[in-house]
């Protein structure tokens, strides 16, 4: 497996920040995923990590669809190609209703026509074509106005850029199989992952004449070592109370129908509930331990390199840390800790 690390550029002082990237790929961490939520954009810290280092693949994680129109996203990643000299991995995803619609002004209908839009004139513009494009969410040039069909002056890149894409839902996960080079996972249980990835996955890389084993498998989790689990668990439930109920909406809700998927049903429709209902301590209280451990990479040293063991075999190809601890030193203590667990089972 691959080692990434994912950069929250809002989780900190940006040079602890840039120092923790910067220290993370001398220890031979291969990928950085750079977030974006509702906090920092992706591309800007894209931007300037390219100036600081010289060797790990530096990916968008995610970009959102429609936060941007379909032009700007091809644009800026052919940009970030360009500057990161080909290092540069393109991370979409839909993202949800709350966000889309509360922060963007953007209506999350036809999630999954968007993303098709905006990968079908990305594919235009890094071939160095003009972009017209008749889609269901976009038409291009705009119809009736003064516009015409524009080819982007960048240079065009020698290869096309790697395409990766977060999703969770099946006809979202299907497409992904068709048309990506990758997959951003989250929300995964290794002993669950053929009913609520793989067979999605599986299908739609069937359909354009792949095999699943042809996407780069990325799936991340917390990494920490200690011995006491019961109190690492219990302190981990509320984050994890949060995906199932306050990450979407009480009709949209990816996190939550994952973990259902994932034979977690029971539990998240409970949990969903109560954090629905304002009962923010009964969510996390009705989450077992057991899940808790199954979705993290926690605990003794040798409890770790077992659940590692459990994503190597289930397909998982590229493996990204979120180390735990309270200072750069301790966090990166913890990463290398888990740099070399994944080498031994990989």
């Amino acid at each position: 497996m691959r080692v990434a690390i994912q950069l929250t550029a809002d989780a900190g002082p940006w040079d602890e920040l840039v120092g923790y990237v910067v220290e993370a790929e001398a220890m031979g961490v291969e990928v950085c995923w750079v977030a974006e939520a509702w906090g920092t954009d992706a591309a800007t810290p894209i931007g300037y990590l390219a100036a600081r280092t010289s060797t790990v693949l530096l990916g968008s994680g995610i970009f959102q669809v429609g936060a941007r129109s379909a032009a700007l996203t091809a644009m800026t990643a052919l940009t970030l190609q360009r500057i990161t000299n080909g290092r540069f991995l393109l991370g979409l995803g839909v993202s949800g209703p709350q966000v889309m619609e509360g922060l963007h002004g953007v209506s999350f209908a036809k999630p999954l026509s968007r993303l098709k839009d905006t990968v079908a004139v990305l594919r235009k513009a890094e071939a160095g074509e003009r972009i017209e494009h008749d889609g269901s969410t976009l038409t291009l040039p705009l119809p009736g106005g003064e516009g015409k069909a524009l080819r982007l002056s960048q240079p065009i890149p020698e290869t096309p850029i790697p395409l990766y894409v977060a999703s969770l839902s099946p006809k979202m996960l299907s497409y992904t199989g068709e048309v990506a080079n990758g997959w951003i996972g989250t929300s995964f249980v290794p002993e669950g992952a053929e009913s609520a990835y793989w067979k999605h996955l599986r299908a739609g890389a069937e359909k354009a004449g792949r095999k699943l084993a042809d996407l780069d498998l990325c799936q991340g989790a917390e990494v920490a070592f200690g011995d006491d689990l019961e109190a690492m668990t219990t302190e981990r439930k509320m984050g994890l109370a949060f995906s199932l109920g306050g990450m979407g909406s009480g009709n949209t809700n990816f996190y939550n129908s994952a973990y259902a998927r994932a034979g977690y049903e029971d539990v998240a429709a409970e949990s969903q509930r109560r954090w629905l209902a304002g009962d923010r301590a009964g969510a996390a209280e009705v989450i077992p331990d057991e899940m808790v451990l199954a979705t993290t990479l926690i605990g003794p040293e040798e409890h770790v390199r077992e659940r590692l063991q459990c994503w190597s075999e289930s397909g998982i190809t590229t493996v990204r840390l979120y180390p735990a601890g309270d200072t750069l030193s301790d966090r990166l203590d913890t990463l290398g800790r888990a740099i070399d667990l994944v080498r031994a089972v990989s």
